[in-house]
């Protein structure tokens, strides 16, 4: 009986713990991908790590909902070469952003948000914002005290917001909200301190003044704007935001190393490097929003390329993944069209943006070989991924020191290594 008993309960803990089926791998040729041409990527990753570009990376690339090419080069800390490993946590920064989008289109789902509803329906204090205007004249006044002076505060008077923000605003990076310009210089007035959360700190930018009228452009909120659909999020689930993704997101996927804020000393995290002036790398701490207490839908997250792909996966199969249903295929679809086009004042040619992530609307006049309709998006620590729904491609790339260069290298490797549609699964189980 005692053996019994014993038994049961290890059946309930195993039970009790989240799904994490691993992604099955596939001969590169069984998928429609050219190996040697898959190879490529290692040389493209090992010359920027001879350049010094980074000190290491992971790289993987799914089709069909199996994956054909996962590998791990250089150095996860340079001091201690310590080689880079396959289940490395990367600081993924901007790439929390998809997630916070699939946090806001759940709620959609479920009738507690609209697309079009005022942000100021969930925090009252953005209600009645100003939108800031430059003095002529005053971007290029000189330092009040001469050569060597700290720079003059900038001159500016504020005009009524023509119309308020709303979600579709801050998803789409049209809202004005601490967006490059005059409201990010105001919004360190008002900058979080110490142990504050998301609900302390979002209802201050009630008084900072946007940079544009809401929807006359596109300017990136790099923070703001989705910290605060973060906090929506959490208005309407009655849930702090890192519970929400992790009981909602993560757990259902898997996405075990998935994480706002890891225990401390994780031997499995990557360390953060910047180009020096000498062009050395030079090693990075923490950003001030890593205060355990601040769940950042801006940039918080960490994670690692396998549990991106499982992210990624559901995306491309439009909303599911081994069984969980998290949002409808016509939402994912929402997501990944176009709301800001590329004729608005901010957006480059050819790429257009969704719901929290880039849409590539015309290949040809963004140079590029992914398919028309791919969406995704990056951090600022050099993180990349996108997904093809034409192609069924998930491509994730993964370093820790900022790199613009290797991602359009990336994507036009990956799909150079494309020969045909492949056979087998489809990854839509």
């Amino acid at each position: 009986m005692r053996r019994i008993g014993t038994l049961v309960v290890l059946v309930a803990a195993v039970l009790a713990w989240p799904i994490t089926a691993a992604t099955p791998t596939a001969k590169p040729e069984d998928v429609g991908f050219s190996s040697e041409r898959l190879h490529r990527i290692n040389d493209l990753v090992q010359r920027h790590i001879t350049a010094g570009s980074f000190s290491g990376a992971v790289t993987l690339v799914a089709r069909n909902g199996r994956i054909a090419h996962f590998e791990a080069q250089g150095l996860m800390d340079i001091e201690a070469r310590k080689p880079m490993q396959k289940d490395a946590i990367f600081k993924i920064m901007s790439m929390t952003k998809p997630v916070v989008g699939v946090s806001i289109m759940m709620m959609i789902e479920e009738g507690k948000v609209r697309l079009t509803d005022p942000v100021s329906k969930f925090i009252p204090e953005l209600k009645g914002l100003t939108v800031a205007v430059p003095m002529a004249g005053a971007p290029g006044a000189p330092p009040a005290g001469g050569r060597g002076a700290a720079p003059a505060e900038p001159r500016y008077y504020t005009v009524p917001a023509e119309r308020e923000i709303t979600i579709r605003d801050l998803l789409t990076h049209t809202s004005g909200l601490v967006s490059g310009g005059l409201s990010g210089t105001e919004a360190r007035k008002v900058a979080l301190k110490g142990k504050e959360s998301l609900a302390d700190y979002i209802p201050r930018l009630g008084g900072v003044p946007l940079d544009f009228q809401p929807g006359a452009r596109w300017a990136y909120s790099a923070q703001a704007g989705f910290d605060t659909l973060a906090r929506v999020v959490e208005v309407v689930s009655g849930m702090p935001f890192d519970q929400f993704t992790k009981t909602r997101i993560f757990d259902p996927l898997g996405m075990k190393d998935t994480f706002f804020y890891p225990a401390d000393g994780n031997p499995r995290m990557v360390t953060r490097y910047s180009r020096g002036q000498s062009g050395q790398l030079e090693k990075q701490g923490l950003a001030n929003f890593f205060n355990g207490a601040y769940f950042s839908g801006g940039g918080g997250l960490m994670s690692t390329a396998e549990d991106y792909l499982q992210f990624g996966q559901m995306l491309v199969n439009g909303g599911r993944l081994n069984g969980k249903v998290l949002l409808s295929p016509r939402t994912v679809e929402m997501m990944g069209s176009v709301h800001a086009p590329d004729t608005l004042p901010g957006r480059p040619r050819g790429e257009g943006y969704g719901l929290s992530m880039r849409v590539v609307n015309d290949p040809v006049a963004r140079n590029t070989f992914l398919s028309q309709g791919s969406f995704g998006w990056s951090g600022a620590y050099g993180t990349h991924f996108w997904v093809d729904p034409k192609e069924k491609i998930v491509a994730v790339l993964m370093t820790q020191t900022s790199n613009n260069e290797i991602r359009g290298d990336f994507e036009n490797a990956v799909m150079y290594a494309l020969l045909g549609g492949g056979s087998g699964g489809t990854g839509t189980n």
